[in-house]
């Protein structure tokens, strides 16, 4: 398998944990995590993963907005970013999709098979 690099961005620090966790233990996986859009935009400054995992809902910056910002930046513009959210009925679901999502993983997840969920939506991407 590719290794792939993952940031995942969720202000909740119990599923950053899990999150984190559970795509650690997947082989070829790496994973960083932030608490916050900013956070994460800092980090993008230096750096730049496989793919980003957002949540939705996130004090200050939410995922959307945050998705706007890695969209404006010459270095991450084409890079493929997920939801992983709360919020999965239908019409919000292709509400993220509108917005250039390359795929939504709906919470409650299966830790089991994060890894290959966002594997899967990366290659599709």
């Amino acid at each position: 398998m590719n290794p792939m690099a993952v940031l995942y961005v969720d202000d909740d620090k119990d599923i950053r944990h899990i999150v984190n966790l559970s795509l650690s233990l997947a082989p070829g996986v790496t994973c960083r995590v932030a608490a916050s859009g900013e956070e994460a935009l800092k980090m993008l400054d230096d750096w730049t993963p496989d793919v980003a995992v957002l949540d939705v809902m996130m004090p200050v910056m939410d995922g959307p907005t945050l998705l706007g910002h890695i969209r404006a930046r010459p270095q991450t513009a084409r890079l493929p970013v997920l939801f992983l959210t709360a919020r999965g009925r239908p019409a919000d679901i292709a509400g993220y999709y509108e917005l250039g999502a390359a795929g939504v993983i709906s919470k409650p997840f299966d830790p089991i098979s994060l890894a290959d969920e966002i594997r899967s939506a990366v290659d599709r991407a």
